[in-house]
């Protein structure tokens, strides 16, 4: 069992910056020849789940879309925390962000936090 905890949400104006973070209770992405990955998602009230941006044990990352340019994600191994920097921060950035880990065939998501970009 894997637990991943979000941090790093608030209240921000458009065009500011935000660091979100996910601690994981155990190793994920420490072996460069692993399969594991970590991802970002993000989810509004009555839309489907949207990939913001992936990352592999590999240091392979992938963005959605809506991240390209703007976000980045990185990880630190030594704590087991991942990371996504937002930059240029949109309204249309407002979220609930969720951490995702994916451990062979299983998933394991946080509980997920508030991200709310607004003059």
């Amino acid at each position: 069992q894997v637990q991943l905890v979000e941090s790093g949400g608030g209240l921000v104006q458009p065009g500011g910056s935000l660091r979100l973070s996910c601690a994981a209770s155990r190793s994920i992405l420490s072996s460069s020849m692993g399969t594991n990955t970590m991802a970002w998602y993000r989810q509004n009230p009555g839309k489907e789940r949207e990939l913001v941006a992936r990352l592999t044990s590999r240091g392979t990352a992938t963005y959605g879309d809506s991240a390209m340019g703007r976000f980045t994600i990185s990880r630190d191994n030594s704590v087991n925390t991942m990371y996504l920097q937002m930059n240029s921060l949109k309204p249309e950035d407002t979220a609930v962000y969720y951490c995702r880990a994916t451990i062979g065939s299983v998933i394991y998501w946080g509980q997920g936090i508030q991200v709310t970009v607004s003059s």
